[in-house]
């Protein structure tokens, strides 16, 4: 074959290119002149930021209540915070990488500003999309001002100022209800504050009135606290006639009982409280006498815990003033220790079973208000059985049943042997 016959063939080094789809080279380019057009108007919209502003501000007045409650208190301070927003979100559009972290950042400030201030959420997101259609609005007016051609392409990046827009709905959002939620966290911390002060004598004078409000309760009322122990936790709203506290052991509840100036008798705490219904094996209840003022609530928890301490292990309620003797042993237990020594000390110190016998018929016949006939009823004996009992108990502990002074010492006696100490 001759020379010039053969066929040419040529080595590449590199990877063969691969053409891409007319179709695809076609997009690329509507896209870019997209952007361009976009761009274009966007610089025109950031150097119109001010007017810009004032029209959505406008347009909020109009249709929104909350932000002409917000425009009238602090007309500034709501221009600066909407010419920001408008600011990052026009700035987005010429270079979305590079102002993404700022422009969340002032989303974020805006809805967690705006929770602590109380604007409802939908006013808020309604002022987002209202900015976001502004934007766009003045986007196409200005395009169509300056290359009416060029309309059709603002088509083309219409879903991502959208995505924009609705991005930021969604964080703004999710930093009103963070705040909210901080918000409630630290009301409802702070009540618990005020009502903890309160239980413990350790309010001050200046917090009362502050207190009174957030526990919704007049600070000049007629009180009771209410110590709650054992069974299951009780979950009180506050507000109305009672707030309960709870604790660790012991939940205590605050009942109003009588307005100030209310002459008509107090009000049963434990129905304030629902706990009128049957209690649950295990639950101790004490009720303290009332107090004057939200300032004596201190002593009136003291007065409860005092009721509370002389409920039996298996449950009960102990209203204070029907068991006074009790709490003056109790609230006292070393005096309580020495009177049950230096008055049972002989009838104590007796064998076991003679022991409980004659400690047994004391506290029937103290039961049963003195009377011998009744005492050996409870008993299952005759009343001549009680009244030698009783006998032999004189003589052991020194003391007669007939002498007043000598029956208050024997009853304090067998009320301090009978509670628990410390």
């Amino acid at each position: 074959m001759h020379p010039a016959a053969r066929t040419r063939t040529t080595f590449r080094t590199g990877p063969t290119p691969v053409p891409q789809p007319r179709s695809r080279r076609i997009r690329s380019l509507i896209d870019a002149d997209a952007l361009r057009v976009l761009h274009r108007a966007a610089r025109v919209l950031l150097d119109d930021l001010p007017d810009l502003t004032d029209r959505l501000l406008a347009v909020l007045r109009e249709q929104e209540p909350a932000y002409r409650t917000a425009l009238e208190n602090d007309h500034a301070a709501t221009w600066q915070e909407v010419h920001r927003s408008l600011r990052h979100s026009v700035t987005s559009l010429l270079d979305p990488r590079g102002t993404r972290e700022a422009a969340h950042r002032c989303t974020w400030r805006i809805g967690a500003t705006r929770a602590e201030q109380g604007l409802p959420l939908d006013a808020l997101l309604h002022a987002f999309r209202l900015g976001g259609s502004l934007v766009w609005q003045r986007l196409v007016e200005e395009t169509t001002r300056s290359e009416p051609e060029d309309i059709r392409l603002l088509v083309h990046v219409a879903t991502d100022v959208w995505n924009f827009v609705d991005e930021h709905c969604t964080l703004v959002a999710d930093a009103y209800r963070q705040a909210e939620r901080q918000l409630a966290w630290r009301r409802e911390n702070r009540v618990r504050l005020l009502a903890a002060a309160l239980l413990d004598g350790t309010s001050r004078i200046a917090d009362l009135p502050e207190t009174a409000e957030r526990l919704s309760l007049p600070e000049h009322g007629r009180y009771v606290v209410v110590a709650i122990a054992g069974g299951p936790p009780h979950d009180l709203p506050i507000g109305g006639s009672a707030y309960l506290h709870s604790g660790v052991e012991v939940d205590h509840g605050i009942v109003l009982v009588a307005d100030e100036g209310d002459r008509e008798p107090d009000r049963d705490p434990l129905a304030a409280l629902d706990l009128t219904a049957d209690a649950p094996a295990g639950r101790r209840i004490g009720v303290g006498s009332a107090v004057t003022g939200l300032a004596a609530v201190g002593d009136a928890r003291r007065l409860a815990d005092l009721a509370l301490s002389i409920c039996p292990p298996e449950g009960g309620t102990v209203r204070l003033t029907e068991h006074l003797p009790e709490a003056l042993v109790v609230s006292c237990p070393e005096l309580g220790a020495t009177l049950t020594e230096r008055v049972l000390g002989p009838l104590l110190r007796l064998e076991p079973a003679d022991r409980d016998v004659l400690l047994d018929t004391l506290v029937a016949w103290f039961a049963c208000e003195g009377s011998a006939q009744r005492a050996g009823e409870r008993l299952y004996c005759h009343r001549n059985t009680v009244l030698n009992r009783l006998r032999r108990c004189e003589q052991l502990i020194g003391r007669s049943l007939a002498r007043p002074h000598d029956v208050v010492e024997i009853s304090l006696a067998l009320t301090a042997r009978r509670l628990p100490r410390g």
